[in-house]
């Protein structure tokens, strides 16, 4: 099912499915994995603990970040294909992100664990059909279908890594 199927476009979640091709979401799986939007490995390690202004996350935060967003968002999805229409609570990133261990552990094993959520999320995703990935639900003070929130998943991440190309890149030539 392709990304121009998303009807209606969810407002706020619209940022980051707009960032990704209209293409199949199996295909988009498969062309934006985590190994191919975070390609630049040296330089996300060169920034060991740095963050671009005070108070921001860390590479390894966002990182976190990310990975703790895709299993939400993948957990939205699997309970409104299975057409449970419970509405489901938005989450705070800030206490996530502050309750975790990011800095602590290397990029190479947030990267890992970043491609095993991925996989987690492609199964899910492949188990559904089509009448399943239309389904949608209440989430975050939006109606939105398992399909957008697969687009999410893979947009949200191309979001960060702009942000890290932008802020956080500059900081290796200071």
């Amino acid at each position: 099912m392709k990304k121009s199927a998303i009807n209606p476009m969810p407002q706020f979640f619209d940022r980051y499915i707009n960032l990704v091709e209209d293409m199949d979401i199996i295909e988009a799986f498969d062309k934006y994995t985590p190994g191919k939007v975070y390609t630049d490995i040296d330089k996300l390690t060169a920034l060991k603990d740095l963050a671009y202004a005070q108070g921001k996350w860390t590479v390894k935060d966002i990182l976190q970040h990310v990975i703790d967003n895709e299993r939400i968002m993948a957990y939205r999805a699997m309970r409104f294909s299975r057409n449970d229409k419970t509405t489901l609570p938005g989450y705070d990133e800030e206490l996530l992100a502050a309750n975790t261990i990011a800095n602590q552990r290397s990029i190479e094993d947030l990267m890992q664990e970043f491609g095993q959520v991925r996989q987690s999320t492609i199964s899910l995703f492949k188990s559904m059909d089509h009448q399943m990935i239309l389904r949608s639900g209440f989430a975050y003070k939006s109606d939105i279908s398992a399909l957008a929130l697969g687009f999410v998943i893979i947009g949200h991440p191309l979001h960060h890594m702009r942000v890290i190309q932008e802020r956080y890149f500059p900081l290796l030539l200071a």
